[in-house]
């Protein structure tokens, strides 16, 4: 497992961003099985890595916001106090 930092995820596309998400969870599961047999791991660094890369896609998502729409509520007519 390479060690990246911030600079360097930044500078990848989506797609790599995505690419490498899925491998680094893969490769934290294989560290808890070898964790578990071993008592040492790298699992502490890996969730490290996988939240960096998830906060620098949140990052990029706020920074192009995709357009939501949002239903308007109908206005109720306000009801006579009294009636004549």
């Amino acid at each position: 497992m390479a060690k990246l930092n911030a600079k360097e995820i930044r500078k990848l596309s989506q797609e790599e961003r995505t690419k490498k998400l899925e491998e680094l969870k893969m490769e934290l599961v294989k560290a808890r099985i070898i964790a578990s047999k071993t008592g040492s791991s790298k699992a502490k660094d890996i969730r490290k890595l996988i939240a960096r890369i998830i906060t620098i896609n949140k990052e990029h998502s706020e920074k192009n916001p995709v357009p939501v729409k949002i239903k308007e509520k109908p206005v109720k007519k306000a009801e006579e106090k009294t009636k004549k």
